[in-house]
Parts: C-alpha cells; sequence; structure tokens
C-alpha cells in the first residue's frame, strides 16, 4: 500500500465543493485537493469520504477565515502555496430559471470567493458559474467582478466563456459560464480548445447501456457487482479500478460493488405515459425529458433544498423502459466513476449529482493550469487511501452534523457592500 504523502502534486482548493464534482475532476487532472468548503453538512460528509486526505470544512463560508483553511490544510501536511483555488458560488439569483435578483442574497457568497482569493492568493482560479450571470443587468456585476479580481493582482482570460460541456465529449447538454484568472506573475492560461465535435460525439447510450440490462433497486440499494457491467470505449472511464480519464486519480478501497443504481417507483398510470412519449421529447404531464439514446441528456438539475420547499428536481425518463433514471445512471451522464460514492439515497443522490461541475469537464479545465505550472502528469504519483465506513453514506443531516462536529444549521448572512481593504 502506497500511503499518501502531501505536497508531492500541485494542490487545489475547492469552495462551495458539494459532494465534490471539481474535486474529482481536477484530482484526475493531477491536483491534490488540500481543502474544501462545504455548508451542507450531508454533502460535505460525502466529499469527505471521497477526498479523505484533505481536509473538508463544513461550514457557512461567510463565517470562514483563510486563515482558519490554512491552519487546516497545514494540520494535515500541506504546504501553504496553492497552485489553484476553484469554486462555483450558490448561483440561484443569476439562474435562467428564477428571477434573476441581482440583490439576491445568495449572489453575495460570490464576494466571499474574492475574498478567499485575494487573501491566499492562489497562482490560478477557476470560478464557475451559470450563464445567466452573463445576460441582462447581470453583465454589469460580472464586469465589476472582473475588475476586483484585476485589482488584486490577477488576470482574468478574456473574452470571458460561456462554455457547454457537450462540446467536449460529455454526455449532457450543461452550459457554464467559467472565469479563468492567474496571478500577474505566473504563466499565462488560456479556455481549452473544443475538440472536433464528430469523432468527439458521445450520445446517452454509450454512458449507461450497461446499466440498463439491469433492474433498479427501489427500496433498498443492494450494489451490482463490477462484472456485470461493460466497461469497454466511452465507459471505460467509469471502471472501479481509476481508468482512462481517471488513470491519474488515488485508489480507494472498493469491495467489488457499484452502489446508486438506485430509482423511483412509478405506478402504472405514469409508467404508461412514459411509454407513450417519442425518446427526445418532454412527457406532457410530469414535464419529464425521455432520453435519446442517440442524443445528449438534459441538464441535470438539484432542485430546492429543505429550506426552499424540498422540491425535487424532474429527472429524464429512460430511453427504453418506463422508469426515471436511476442515481448511478444521472452520474454516469454526468460522468463520475463507478468508484466515487454518493449518498445513499435517492433524494441526496440526485441533489449531489445536479448541484456538481461534471468531473469530465474540470478535468479539462484543469489539465490547462497543469500545463501551464510545467508539470508532467505522468509523472506524478498515485496512492492508496484510507477506507472509511460506508455508513455514514446513509446518515441524515443530525448525524451528519455531529460526525464533523458541527452545528446542523447555519443561516447566511446577507452582505450589502463589499469592498477591497
Amino acid at each position: 500500500m502506497k500511503k499518501f504523502i502531501p505536497n508531492n502534486r500541485p494542490i487545489a482548493i475547492d469552495l462551495f465543493a458539494g459532494c465534490g464534482g471539481l474535486s474529482l475532476g481536477l484530482e484526475g487532472a493531477g491536483f491534490d485537493i488540500a481543502a474544501s468548503v462545504e455548508f451542507d453538512a450531508i454533502h460535505a460528509l460525502v466529499h469527505h469520504f471521497n477526498f479523505n486526505y484533505g481536509v473538508t470544512i463544513c461550514q457557512d463560508m461567510t463565517k470562514v477565515s483563510t486563515e482558519y483553511i490554512l491552519e487546516k490544510m497545514q494540520s494535515k501536511g500541506f504546504n501553504p502555496e496553492v497552485d489553484l483555488i476553484v469554486g462555483g458560488p450558490p448561483c440561484q439569483g443569476f439562474s435562467l430559471m428564477g428571477k434573476r435578483e441581482i440583490n439576491d442574497s445568495r449572489n453575495q457568497l460570490v464576494f466571499e470567493y474574492l475574498r478567499v482569493i485575494k487573501d491566499i492568493k492562489p497562482k490560478y482560479f477557476i470560478f464557475e458559474n451559470v450563464p445567466g450571470i452573463v445576460t441582462g443587468k447581470h453583465e454589469t456585476f460580472l464586469k465589476e467582478l472582473v475588475e476586483y479580481f484585476e485589482q488584486i493582482g490577477y488576470n482574468v482570460v478574456k473574452p470571458y466563456q460561456v462554455l457547454d460541456a457537450s462540446d467536449y465529449g460529455i454526455p449532457q447538454k450543461r452550459k457554464r459560464l467559467i472565469l479563468l484568472g492567474y496571478r500577474e506573475d505566473v504563466k499565462p492560461i488560456n479556455y481549452p480548445l473544443k475538440p472536433d465535435k464528430e469523432s468527439n460525439l458521445v450520445t446517452v447510450e454509450m454512458a449507461i447501456s450497461d446499466l440498463a440490462k439491469i433492474k433498479p433497486y427501489i427500496i433498498k440499494d443492494e450494489g451490482i457487482k463490477a462484472k456485470l457491467l461493460d466497461y469497454t470505449e466511452f465507459r471505460n472511464s467509469f471502471a472501479l479500478k481509476p481508468k482512462n480519464k481517471f488513470k491519474r486519480c488515488h485508489l480507494r478501497p472498493n469491495n467489488d460493488l457499484i452502489w446508486g443504481h438506485l430509482g423511483s417507483k412509478h405506478t402504472e398510470i405514469t409508467q404508461a405515459r412514459f411509454r407513450e412519449t417519442l425518446t427526445g421529447n418532454t412527457e406532457k404531464i410530469s414535464r419529464f425529458y425521455k432520453l435519446a439514446p442517440d442524443g445528449f441528456c438534459n441538464t441535470l438539475r438539484a432542485g430546492t433544498a429543505s429550506d426552499k420547499g424540498a422540491y425535487t428536481a424532474p429527472r429524464p425518463i429512460h430511453y427504453q423502459y418506463p422508469r426515471c433514471i436511476t442515481i448511478r445512471e444521472a452520474a454516469r451522464l454526468h460522468t463520475y466513476p463507478d468508484w466515487f460514492q454518493f449518498h445513499r439515497t435517492i433524494w441526496h443522490g440526485f441533489r449531489e449529482i445536479g448541484n456538481s461541475v461534471i468531473p469530465f469537464f474540470a478535468k479539462i479545465l484543469g489539465e490547462e493550469i497543469i500545463k501551464a505550472l510545467d508539470i508532467s502528469a505522468e509523472n506524478l504519483p498515485i496512492y492508496d487511501l484510507e477506507s472509511m465506513d460506508e455508513e455514514v453514506l446513509s446518515y441524515n443531516t443530525d448525524q451528519a452534523s455531529e460526525y464533523l462536529e458541527v452545528p446542523n444549521y447555519f443561516k447566511p448572512k446577507r452582505i450589502r457592500n463589499f469592498k477591497l481593504k
């Protein structure tokens, strides 16, 4: 067993980390995730489970000092010199699905991200957000944000771009604003080039067709034996031992089972409606999109948290069966490998996927930073990570909060004025 040693790979910090989509993609590119910050105890614990070599801080970003982040990193053996900070601050106030209120208190968390950049001064940063931030009156807000980055000594790659994951060999239509920044004393970076679309086309069927052969669990997830799945071609990257896109990831212990092929029970009436809906169309009553096997998945969404009504996001209908897709099928369409663990309930599992950055996409962005750092990813060490009790993946909020030793509820404070000091 090759035990983890800090500082033998470039290090990154993931803010507003969720379960770890950005973290996973960056690790696949060659980074170690030295620290992450996540408000939701359930998601923070899942992140900790998957990236236990770094520190996961479960806290409201408005209450986390940069000194505390660095202190916790150093307690794990990491140096305070940070190569990369990434994050997608909660962005509901900019979402095209909502009212896009510029004064929405949730938008103020963008400035918490800027505060950490200003204090820690990483070599590079990646800022991810919804495309709605570039539209209408919000474009002024974005321009001001870019100006703030420039005031604290960073160049922002221009013109900043909204990128669609499906242009990069990913089986999902998902557009996101990406800001890339670099400190004035380091090598510049650029947006990744789009590959030839025809030769790089990846469809829904290419991602999940092997799972279609296995009946989903409805009440209790009992796991699927790896030998029942087909890890050839595009699905090679999803194998239980990190391969292909994830070959630079550290090795997680596993028991040869794939978790998350867990679905919902539908009534006969609902199943009849699902059958009648043509692939590539929306079912008229539920408004669920029915996947086309030779097309892309629509954007997977998270729904709302319990403090906003606990609404479930629409889940796509399977192209072959009259049911919604399972957690693991959603994870595949989001490019998570089968060894990556989510919460064991449908509610939290889908929220974690829908809220996260697509790992393949994050890896592509991270590789641009690796190149600028003049690092050969092929020479980076890979370690065996310590095992954790999988029982934590079924914890409720109170249990997760107790495990992480934090209160079970944080109320973000609203910041009305932001000034650089």
